[in-house]
């Protein structure tokens, strides 16, 4: 292991600073992709049941990730920003009370989950097939979703300190030991018993808990920007409330996103499970091409924290429009290969001619609408780094809850299940424009944290 050193990110090119950043983050993010993928491409081979349970458990679990991704924004946030102002130590105590945020809520999740994955998966509309998988598969990443708490809080922290290396590497690790593992303990290789939809959570959770020990070996020894020392070993219950602050609208406007996707979800199941199973395999690859834009996103989140708290605002708005239109060239190239190759896309994860038709149809849709979430994305990002959370929370809340769910609600009774993939174009569309206007009047630059 090699000791990272410091780079100066609020000087010389944005751009260059940018992709400093970014391309580790978006590497990162494609690991990360890989690992869910992975995760679908195993599972599809047991049928359109299993992808309905899986593909209904993650949209459930995505409410766990918004809590994570909440303490994650208001690490970034106040990391970058007392990096900027260099002042290290407060930046290396956010970690600690970050992890202590982070402890909490993991033990919440694993009691609820255990006890209303089953309910939750009615709620839903599941058969009893898909609820009988959905239950396995939701307990096990549910008592150990510590897991994805830590390695988020640990792997934020050290983007906000303009490290984006060692999270890839760390990355790269849980990744190959997934694939590894999701096939023996799926079908039973090796001498392992076949343990199905089980199996392919009990390995997620596996690759993802072995990652921790060299995350907080990267911490402990300082081989990065930031290092945690015993005297951080405490609770601050003023900087908790600081990072809370920051980071529950962020979660809010998860929860919000995973709220909006519970109810399409719903909707979707009234067509059938292959329905739900074409929904599962395209929400996964829109979730993919998300996260190439997150990676542009989250490096634009990082500069405009440290800009501001090296009180270089114009800097910081530059570098939030840079991103936007690297974002474009991005995301809209992903766009673009998703709409002329969908057929074949779709069929590496399922064969079934009514899943295919479906899935098709539905990733024409996303792949246009994929050119405005390149610029919602790096902007609710920037918004984010500067500390302003309401904002991205109260037009997601409008875009998604309101205009996506009221056109999905009208148009399905119409035109069938092609209305909820119509309705969810317009939401984007509808949460872009509604976040550049705000950004543009400049209100975040003046943020305080």
């Amino acid at each position: 292991m090699f000791r990272v050193k410091e780079r100066d990110l609020t000087e010389g090119s944005l751009i260059r600073n940018i992709w400093v950043l970014a391309a580790p983050i978006m590497i990162a993010n494609f690991l990360h992709d890989a690992f869910n993928l992975v995760d679908m491409f195993f599972v599809g081979k047991l049928g359109p049941a299993a992808i309905a349970a899986v593909s209904m458990s993650g949209v459930i679990m995505m409410i766990v990730i918004a809590m994570a991704i909440g303490i994650s924004i208001g690490t970034v946030a106040m990391v970058s920003r007392f990096i900027g102002a260099k002042d290290r130590e407060n930046a290396e105590n956010v970690v600690i009370q970050s992890l202590f945020i982070a402890l909490f809520l993991s033990i919440f999740i694993a009691v609820f989950g255990w006890f209303l994955s089953g309910p939750i998966l009615r709620l839903l509309g599941a058969n009893q097939e898909v609820h009988r998988l959905g239950v396995k598969y939701l307990r096990i990443v549910s008592v150990f979703s510590f897991t994805i708490f830590f390695s988020i809080t640990l792997n934020s922290a050290l983007r906000g300190a303009g490290d984006a290396v060692t999270p890839v590497k760390i990355m790269a690790f849980s990744t190959v030991l997934n694939i590894i593992l999701d096939p023996i303990m799926i079908f039973g290789l090796l001498g392992f018993p076949r343990m199905g939809v089980a199996g392919s959570a009990l390995a997620t959770v596996i690759a993802r808990a072995c990652s921790l020990p060299i995350l907080m070996i990267v911490f402990l020894r300082g081989y990065s920007y930031l290092h945690i020392k015993k005297h951080h070993f405490k609770a601050d219950f003023n900087l908790m409330w600081r990072i809370i602050k920051i980071g529950i609208f962020s979660s809010i406007e998860a929860l919000i996103r995973n709220i909006s996707s519970l109810i399409l979800i719903s909707i979707v199941a009234r067509f059938g499970t292959n329905a739900v199973a074409a929904y599962g395999i395209v929400l996964r690859l829109r979730m993919a091409a998300i996260f190439f834009g997150l990676g542009i996103g989250n490096a634009a989140a990082t500069i405009v924290g440290q800009n501001l708290g090296s009180n270089k605002p114009g800097r910081a708005e530059r570098s939030a429009w840079i991103s936007c239109g690297l974002n474009l060239a991005i995301m809209g190239s992903v766009g673009i290969i998703y709409f002329i190759f969908a057929n074949p896309i779709v069929r590496v994860f399922n064969k079934d001619i009514e899943v295919v038709a479906l899935g098709v149809d539905f990733l024409h849709f996303v792949s246009v609408s994929l050119f405005f979430l390149a610029f919602s994305l790096a902007i609710a990002k920037a918004f984010q780094g500067a500390g302003e959370t309401i904002l991205p929370m109260i037009t997601t809340g409008i875009s998604l809850l309101l205009v996506r769910i009221v056109f999905a609600l009208f148009l399905y009774r119409t035109i069938g299940v092609r209305g909820v993939w119509i309705a969810l174009t317009i939401s984007d569309i509808v949460n872009m424009s509604s976040l550049s206007l705000l950004f543009k009047m400049g209100k975040w630059k003046s943020k305080r944290i």
